[in-house]
């Protein structure tokens, strides 16, 4: 790859989204239960991330003419590590609050453009280890590609290597982990049965015709190059009011808090989903739901449903990120069913809605409709943005990470959570990873409009034991039932 390239049209238009209130930077915690060496770490930053991944050595380069070209990629000449590593404390006394403080300040603050869009916080006196911050604009990857980048930092858990080759196929030991550990659906892995076969297709044809639509919505029946399904996706996408008008929105605010929850079992949650024939993602979805229906009725402002953007890849399966990382996914809306009340009605209607989403074109699509806003000036995009994300209220993201143990410069990694940026005035971003058999949930929010996160944390722990009540006494009724059978 030479000095400059270019820069794709949907990388493009993440870079463009950066607001002052909501910067487009992926903000990732790992935890450790002892110190690390700093000095190890730098080192495998270096050799495994900088050395490896050309982005990270890159700066953004603008075009001077912008309607005749995007902007570059381009090597920083003056790129120097300690630049973009810093080594800082833990104010005391050092708790999962402190480091939640830091985190959220850090959100505020935006990535300097003159160097590489990323930077990494060595944390000491995090309780009796320490901690890194990772900061990542998200035009450099989406959560797929960070992952498979924060991955090849660590090793397995037992202290052997791992080899990772220079075009990163590094990943096949974990691959299991990144594509398919939470049941057959993980968001941004989610393909769909139409994803494989439209999405280049619709990505072509619309990184054009799907803004022209946008534009002048009576095109939306002159676009012949796109089949039934593809139309009936981009006039939801199109024509689907703003979400309903709830505490939870209004005009986004600098300050952000990030929180996260105590690990959750993952054999917990699926032993939930099991007798109600629902993934884990479906159980973790209604857990949400019923907590953001708490927090809605608390404040008497309960709706009947709350719309969430969901990232839907569109990445072949099995396919890892080239060295070039990058972003291959589009943005599907999903309700959340925050008026129901029953836990049991409220998962299965989850479950149908999430079956529609994998069985759409809307993620190939929206792909496509994301490449064509990276071609537009950047007032005009500012505008179609803007036009989208009033339509949702929250950004929901979930990432599989390793489902065994796996350690950082020798110290095994105690936790990882993540929290997945907002675009426009989006208010909330959700996100799951799961590691090594636990599910860990990242909150962010708009300070000003979402003063206590953690009660949300709080509703979807509780709407989770609910469900673990009802699966427990329904497979008990079920093994009774089938006793009965067999004695009579």
């Amino acid at each position: 790859m030479g000095s400059r390239e270019r820069m794709s049209p949907a990388d493009a238009a993440w870079l463009h989204m950066d607001r002052p209130t909501n910067l487009m930077v992926i903000n990732a915690v790992t935890w450790f239960d002892a110190p690390l060496d700093w000095t190890v770490v730098r080192k495998t930053v270096d050799e495994r991330m900088v050395s490896r991944f050309p982005r990270f050595r890159q700066r953004v380069a603008e075009s001077a003419l912008p309607l005749l070209g995007g902007p570059y990629w381009e090597d920083d000449r003056y790129f120097a590590l300690e630049n973009h590593v810093h080594h800082v404390a833990l104010p005391s006394p050092g708790d999962q609050e402190a480091l939640q403080e830091f985190v959220g300040d850090l959100m505020s603050m935006p990535l300097d453009r003159t160097k590489p869009l990323w930077h990494l916080y060595l944390v000491d006196g995090y309780g009796g280890g320490c901690a890194t911050v990772f900061r990542i604009h998200h035009s450099i990857g989406d959560g797929i590609a960070l992952g498979e980048v924060l991955l090849s930092l660590t090793d397995p858990a037992d202290g052997v290597a791992v080899d990772v080759p220079a075009e990163p196929q590094h990943a096949a030991s974990h691959r299991h982990g990144l594509t398919g550990l939470l049941d057959s659906v993980t968001w941004p892995a989610v393909t769909g049965v139409h994803a494989a076969a439209t999405g280049v297709h619709a990505a072509d044809a619309l990184a054009h015709e799907g803004i022209q639509a946008l534009i002048h919505p009576s095109r939306l029946r002159d676009i012949a190059t796109l089949g039934r399904d593809e139309v009936a996706a981009l006039a939801k996408l199109t024509f689907t009011p703003p979400d309903a008008r709830t505490v939870l929105r209004g005009p986004g605010v600098v300050s952000k808090r990030a929180v996260w929850a105590p690990p959750i079992p993952l054999a917990d949650v699926k032993a939930i989903g099991r007798p109600m024939h629902a993934t884990v993602n479906d159980v973790l979805l209604s857990a949400v739901s019923g907590a953001l229906g708490r927090y809605l009725q608390r404040r008497e402002s309960l709706v009947d449903n709350v719309r969430t953007f969901v990232p839907f890849n569109i990445r072949p399966a099995g396919e890892p990120p080239p060295t070039t990382l990058g972003n291959k996914f589009g943005l599907v809306f999903l309700d959340l069913p925050v008026g129901l009340r029953d836990p049991r009605e409220r998962l299965a209607e989850v479950s149908r809605r999430m079956d529609a989403v994998k069985n759409s074109s809307e993620g190939p699509v929206s792909f496509g409709m994301l490449s064509g806003v990276g071609l537009t000036p950047t007032t005009v995009e500012k505008r179609i943005i803007d036009f989208f994300t009033a339509k949702a209220t929250a950004v929901m993201t979930n990432v599989a990470g390793p489902p065994k143990p796996v350690s950082l410069a020798g110290v095994p990694v105690a936790g990882v959570v993540s929290w997945v940026p907002r675009s426009g005035d989006t208010p909330i971003g959700l996100s799951i990873f799961s590691y090594s058999g636990q599910v860990l949930v990242g909150l962010a929010v708009d300070a000003a409009l979402v003063p206590e996160p953690a009660s949300i944390l709080t509703g979807m722990q509780e709407e989770l034991d609910e469900l673990r009540e009802l699966a427990t006494s329904g497979a008990a009724r079920q093994q009774a039932r089938v006793n009965a059978s067999a004695t009579g």
